[in-house]
């Protein structure tokens, strides 16, 4: 599945975003190193801690149905037709990062101009589970 074709979905997917407080929807679509394909969007909540973004929705349900192995998460927005890209959260970043540091994030608009980027390179000096040390 190329670039465009994955945007294309999350850009499907946006239009089940529940976004009453910002009315900013997004969706986001995730690729499997397998090819399978796992959609999110954006679920808010009046307790904005409750909110949960498009990137960890698709991510959870791939977990949920035994799928680590990520190649690609693409995100689309309210913004996309305007062929702005939007990129994920610091939350949605620290999670993208628990499964590997060179997923590809794609975003942008599948009829325009299409922005790929690695995890790492969105958040450096990053933190993961390896810097964790056994406590004596």
């Amino acid at each position: 599945m190329n670039n465009k074709q994955l945007l294309k979905i999350a850009e499907d997917a946006r239009q089940y975003s529940y976004s009453p407080y910002s009315n900013f929807k997004v969706g986001a679509a995730l690729l499997t190193k397998d090819g399978k394909v796992y959609t999110g969007c954006n679920v808010e909540c009046a307790s904005l801690g409750g909110t949960n973004c498009a990137e960890r929705t698709a991510i959870f349900k791939a977990i949920s149905e035994g799928d680590n192995q990520i190649d690609a998460i693409a995100i689309a927005s309210d913004n996309s037709e305007k062929n702005e890209p939007t990129y994920p959260c610091g939350i949605c970043r620290q999670v993208i990062l628990e499964f590997g540091i060179n997923i590809r994030i794609i975003t942008g608009y599948s009829e325009g101009d299409i922005y790929e980027c690695e995890i790492k390179d969105l958040i450096p000096h990053y933190f993961t589970g390896n810097d964790f040390r056994e406590i004596k």
